[in-house]
């Protein structure tokens, strides 16, 4: 009898199988790469970072997603899907896998990602709609001035039925 998942295996998302692989994938290609036994001179005196290797469901198929260090290599990724046949042997002499996985290379652009948002979130236009405000422990949370409007209203309308609220209105019986 098979089993099956429910709701599909693209709700799900890797198995654990998948991860496992995966990760034991990354770390043999980090290796291979790290001794540069290259003759595409494309691939000569270039360091690169394994950052992720996702593998199929069927493992025979396996996307490692690279990061040249000091960048400014745009040659790299297709020197290295030109080099996948002699890595995808070099993998099979050193990891025991019943099926050697098909390699593809891409870019990594989760860093780039990442620093887009980073600047994004440090822009002063964004910047001004948050306040550092410090919790009763001294702890730093970062609310909204609308939250922190709020919360003085409520403190405000507390102590006196008829406070105003923050838009100026009379607040009858609060």
């Amino acid at each position: 009898m098979s089993r099956k998942r429910e709701g599909g295996s693209a709700a799900k998302g890797p198995t654990q199988r998948q991860l496992r692989v995966g990760e034991e994938l990354r770390h043999v290609l980090a290796d291979i790469l790290r001794r540069a036994d290259f003759r595409d001179p494309a691939l000569l005196d270039i360091n690169v970072t394994v950052t992720e290797v996702r593998i199929s469901p069927d493992l025979k198929n396996a996307t490692a997603f690279v990061i040249p260090l000091g960048g400014g290599h745009p040659d790299l990724i297709p020197a290295l899907n030109r080099a996948a046949l002699f890595l995808r042997g070099q993998i099979a002499s050193e990891v025991r896998l019943q099926h050697v996985p098909r390699l593809s290379f891409q870019a990594d652009s989760s860093f780039e990602y990442a620093s887009k948002i980073d600047r994004l979130l440090h822009d002063p236009h964004v910047a001004q709609d948050i306040v550092r405000h410090l919790d009763g422990e001294g702890v730093p949370m970062d609310e909204t001035v609308e939250e922190l409007l709020e919360e003085e209203g409520d403190e405000d309308g507390a102590a006196d039925s008829d406070a105003q609220d923050v838009s100026g209105q009379k607040n009858h019986g609060a």
